[in-house]
């Protein structure tokens, strides 16, 4: 009795297993998301088109941009209900230093997805050729592909197309990659409607563990919000108490710095301060001196024309026919200069360094800076003032840290808003008025 028992109970588990085995086997596994077929880049980023449009739409109407009424949300959800693509969902973007971009879009019905493309036809040569068993429509003048498949569709524009299709195309599922798994992950401008996440290997040379940049606009200008994470501390921090110069009307650029770097000069080893070393050298700057003597304070500041009278010498001819030269002046304009610094006990070794290698030169009681004019000095206490007009600009109270550059009628401004131990969160606005009227972001 005790066998027949143990005979039955083998054969159930034998069935048992043979059934397990069975599904393991012959079961048809899972197909990958969409997420698991993103492709990493240099950058990538997440986009919420509809919502973007949303609040990009003010700009566009108040600026009377002629596309404009093909970027509304009610024109884009229209268009995406046309052609199957689920606009409701994130559109996923990557692209590298190289200029090679992509996106990927949810399909709602991959069905419909032919129709956009038939209508794309009649505008763009487009063609069509399989890789691996995939079919991908392209046109080779702008180097530009498109791929679609069950709840896909893929754009891709650049010169590793089919490198990319390959990792898009064999995806498995749960495969996401390990850059997008810690860009979805991270809390910062969770409920921005772009974010960007860089992989960039520049800033990765600085010991930058994570940089997002995320998107800001109203009717006159659009921000791009700022976020990087470094490994290691940040040795430099604001400075309580500083002075500066102050901005006007017609201050074309400034640069304002006031940054407490006394542990920034005892951490020669950092990430960044090698970076900077790099870079001093390959353009003959001596940074080890200027990081010697700077005590954290920059101002330079740029603006308007101002008359100066200029010294030049003139072959003239005397009473008897020979040459001489004469010594004399003519008014001529000149922009506006001023530049501040803060040295310690260091400072004129710098200054003498700057001369030696021909940056900055002497002349009689005045200097110049490279192609800049001539300059006066002023020092006050451990301030160094050089300046092209009449008098020195008056220092105000300032603990800034903002950039401001004009760039072919365009004005930038850029600012540190704050900074933690190892954080830093900042923030790019650019006027789009003058943008729009020259279709070019710089």
């Amino acid at each position: 009795m005790f066998r027949k028992i143990s005979t039955l109970l083998l054969l159930a588990g034998a069935l048992g297993l043979v059934l397990f085995l069975k599904n393991i086997l012959f079961q048809k596994p899972t197909p990958p998301r969409l997420i698991d077929r993103l492709p990493t880049a240099d950058f990538i980023a997440t986009a919420n088109i509809l919502d973007l449009a949303k609040e990009t739409n003010g700009m566009l109407q108040y600026n009377k941009i002629s596309a404009r009424d093909f970027t509304t949300y009610e024109f884009l959800l229209g268009q995406g209900k046309m052609y199957g693509i689920d606009l409701q969902q994130n559109v996923y973007l990557f692209g590298n230093e190289d200029g090679n971009i992509g996106a990927m879009a949810h399909l709602s019905d991959s069905s419909k997805i032919m129709g956009g493309i038939e209508r794309l036809k009649k505008f763009v040569d487009i063609s069509d050729s399989v890789f691996n068993d995939h079919k991908y429509y392209y046109n080779l003048e702008d180097k530009s592909y498109l791929h679609y498949g069950d709840g896909y569709l893929f754009f891709y524009k650049g010169n590793d197309f089919k490198t990319v299709l390959e990792q898009v195309i064999s995806a498995r599922h749960l495969g996401v990659h390990k850059d997008w798994k810690r860009f979805l992950a991270q809390k910062q401008f969770k409920n921005e409607h772009l974010v960007i996440y860089s992989n960039w290997a520049k800033l990765k040379s600085l010991g930058i563990e994570t940089a997002m940049f995320a998107h800001d606009s109203d009717s006159s200008s659009f921000k791009l919000k700022s976020y990087l994470k470094k490994t290691n501390p940040l040795y430099f921090k604001r400075k309580e108490n500083a002075l500066s110069y102050a901005s006007s009307f017609g201050t074309q650029r400034m640069v304002d710095v006031h940054l407490d770097i006394e542990k920034f000069k005892e951490n020669k080893e950092d990430s960044m301060f090698v970076q900077f070393s790099k870079i001093g050298k390959r353009f003959g700057f001596p940074f080890a001196e200027f990081i010697q003597a700077w005590t954290g304070d920059l101002c330079f500041i740029e603006g308007g024309m101002q008359k100066v009278k200029e010294r030049y010498i003139e072959t003239v001819l005397d009473e008897d026919f020979n040459e001489e030269e004469v010594t004399r002046e003519k008014e001529v304009l000149i922009p506006t200069y001023s530049a501040m610094i803060s040295m310690n006990e260091y400072g004129q070794l710098f200054l003498n360094k700057l001369m030696r290698k021909g940056i900055l030169r002497k002349e009689g009681e005045d200097f110049r800076f490279l192609f800049s004019p001539i300059l006066k000095l002023k020092k006050l206490g451990d301030i160094y003032q050089f300046y092209s007009g009449t008098s020195a600009p008056k220092l105000v109270p300032s603990t800034n840290n903002h950039v401001t550059w004009t760039n072919k009628g365009t004005k930038y401004f850029f600012s540190i808003d704050s900074l933690t131990r190892n954080e830093v969160f900042g923030s790019l606005q650019i006027p789009v008025r003058r943008i729009f009227r020259r279709n070019k972001l710089i």
